[in-house]
């Protein structure tokens, strides 16, 4: 948790990628499915990112 930003998004890639899918049972490919899918968003700019802080504080305000 202590690299940067950068340098964690690129570990994640790393370990996405390292999942073989024949590895995987049904639920856990369509994990890695969606996570593939979410990581190509944010790459693409399609979407953008919030940090955990504000995101746990989203959710807080929603329970209210």
């Amino acid at each position: 948790m202590s690299l940067p930003s950068e340098s964690r998004a690129r570990l994640a890639d790393l370990l996405v990628e390292s999942l073989e899918d024949d590895d995987l049972g049904q639920t856990e490919q369509l994990w890695l499915k969606e996570a593939k899918r979410r990581r190509d968003e944010v790459r693409t700019g399609s979407v953008g990112t919030i940090s955990g802080d504000e995101a746990l504080r989203v959710v807080r305000d929603s329970l209210r």
